[in-house]
């Protein structure tokens, strides 16, 4: 299960997004939403989702690491993990050049953490947080945050710490507020549309 990649593939494709869930979801999660996603992009994209390689504690759904409480010491392997899985995506049709990445929540913070240092078309972080101790690499890649002003699960000022980090690091990004809770509304994925057009 942990390996799980669910993929929607072409051999007309030019370029692949990478879908990365949130705490207790799993790979099939986010699918209508990349589906829905791609149909307004209107171009020749890959989809892959990838699953969490822990079991949520409730024991349906998938983690990254553990959350509730959080476990921070299993991040530093959760991101190597990922990059490796990541790498395993390339191939001579669809490099990095032309992958972009979304990750969704906890999905974000791990989409920030292991994406940031490769050389990716555009990376997208839904409603994420930065991890503790995060010093993200410049890839000179396109970031794109977006986040509910209502979010009750992951706090706006998470946006805010993100920014922080990245101005610091004199690492250029796009924000996106919308009205909104812990979610990807059609004004985001709008967004997200331009952004993923804008770069191709």
């Amino acid at each position: 299960m942990k390996d799980k990649i669910i993929s929607f593939c072409s051999q007309e494709s030019s370029h692949r997004l990478i879908l990365i869930h949130g705490w207790g979801a799993d790979a099939q999660d986010l699918i209508p939403f990349g589906q829905e996603l791609l149909e307004e992009v209107a171009l020749p994209f890959d989809l892959i989702s990838l699953n969490a390689p822990q079991l949520h504690p409730d024991g349906t759904g998938r983690q990254w690491y553990s959350l509730f409480p959080p476990n921070w010491s299993e991040v530093p392997e959760a991101i190597k993990d990922l990059k490796s899985r990541l790498k395993s995506t390339v191939t001579n049709q669809i490099p990095f050049q032309k992958t972009f990445l979304l990750g969704f929540s906890q999905g974000g913070a791990m989409a920030l953490s292991a994406g940031l240092g490769l050389p990716l078309a555009g990376l997208i972080c839904c409603s994420g947080y930065p991890h503790p101790g995060w010093e993200p690499e410049d890839p000179n890649a396109r970031i794109l945050l977006t986040h509910g002003k209502f979010d009750e699960i992951v706090p706006l000022h998470a946006i805010d710490e993100i920014s922080y980090i990245l101005d610091k690091k004199k690492i250029d990004y796009q924000t996106h507020l919308f009205n909104g809770g812990h979610e990807i509304s059609q004004e985001v994925i709008k967004t997200i549309s331009l952004f993923i057009r804008e770069y191709v």
